[in-house]
């Protein structure tokens, strides 16, 4: 097996080796490993980091989303307009609730939900917006909110490549009613195995996804609600709260790798998604071009690797297909011309500098 020169992602423990393995022994240690002191703990630095007053650990993004749709009453014969340029999951997710999701397309610049786009997706039945803040820039939430407003939507969002992300200063996840957390291992904050959390500023609201996270339960035999079974284990828990207390270098460190490529592509064939935020947390740093495969081919070459978040538009998904989904023709544009370069905390100014490089002498590159 041949090693990338300049690898995508790099997920193996570094300067948190010590942490996270003492943080494993201590659960091993305790013998409690689910809905434990290590879950409730992590809720509280969780939500502070967050800017909530509440988080509740669940066991994936694509649970939190759904759980907190649950949670507002959204089901069957509800309509949630969501956005076509993210993983499928974010639709599955509204789909596990008996929800339709309906497609409006994206802003062909910052590529997240175009407000406009919104408004004239609404009908009768939608009840909620579901924005996807991508590739850890926030969607232009002042602008969806005033939509959501004069519709009397609710507002979801999903933040899951997005964590400690602001937009317009604010904390992601508390400009909506609540937004859903992933921690897959390849998150900014990721664990060692599937995670995820709700934040929120609704304490009921809370307390029903706690309820609703574990069966529905009220007490260890009554269940209230049908609820399912999404609990946040104790060791993942435990890997996060290692690990949170170095969320703000490695997003500053993420931020500094961003402008630098932002310097070194400049003038080059390939055209920047721009950041439009401050806030921006840089999950990843995508770029554009008419030739991606020929890009691609040319940066394997020489030991770089990149991928494609995302390939297929969500309403094109065969998954989807029994939704009639509408086309979003921007999306589609996008989705055939992103392509996501190496940018994780590890990463060397100097492995920028051969990405930028090769990225310049690929050949129609455009």
């Amino acid at each position: 097996m041949t090693v990338a020169a300049v690898p995508f992602a790099s997920l193996t423990l570094a300067e948190d080796s010590v942490s996270v393995r003492a943080a494993i022994d201590r659960v091993i240690e305790s013998g409690w490993f689910v809905l434990g002191p290590e879950v409730e703990a992590f809720e509280a630095e969780f939500a502070e980091i967050s800017g909530a007053p509440c988080a509740v650990g669940v066991g994936t993004g694509t649970d939190a989303l759904a759980l907190i749709l649950r949670a507002i009453g959204i089901g069957r014969g509800d309509e949630v307009i969501t956005t076509p340029l993210s993983a499928a999951f974010t639709a599955l997710a509204v789909m596990m609730t008996g929800a339709r999701p309906v497609f409006a397309d994206i802003d062909p610049d910052r590529l997240t939900l175009d407000p406009e786009a919104v408004a004239a997706a609404v009908t009768s039945r939608t009840r909620a917006v579901l924005p996807v803040h991508l590739y850890g820039q926030p969607a232009d939430m002042a602008a969806i909110a005033r939509v959501a407003s004069r519709h009397n939507l609710a507002i979801v969002e999903d933040c899951c490549q997005a964590h400690t992300a602001t937009c317009d200063g604010q904390p992601v996840g508390t400009i909506g009613i609540a937004g859903a957390f992933s921690f897959y291992p390849t998150k900014n904050l990721g664990a060692l195995g599937d995670a995820g959390a709700v934040v929120t500023r609704d304490r009921a609201l809370a307390d029903r996804i706690k309820r609703l996270r574990n069966g529905g339960q009220t007490d260890r035999y009554t269940h209230q609600d049908a609820g399912v079974n999404s609990r946040l284990d104790e060791l993942q828990a435990a890997v996060l709260r290692a690990r949170m207390p170095r969320l703000a270098a490695w997003t500053n460190r993420r931020r500094g790798l961003a402008a630098l490529y932002r310097r070194e592509l400049a003038g080059s064939r390939v055209r920047i998604v721009p950041e439009r935020d401050a806030g921006h947390v840089y999950h990843l740093f995508v770029v554009r071009t008419t030739n991606r495969q020929p890009l691609q081919r040319h940066l394997r070459a020489q030991g770089i690797e990149t991928l494609v978040h995302y390939p297929v538009p969500i309403p094109r998904q065969p998954a989807l297909a029994g939704e009639q989904p509408a086309t979003c023709p921007i999306a589609d544009v996008a989705c055939r011309e992103v392509v996501s370069l190496p940018l994780h905390p590890s990463l060397g100014d100097a492995d920028v500098s051969v990405v930028a490089a090769a990225v310049r002498s690929a050949p129609s590159a455009t």
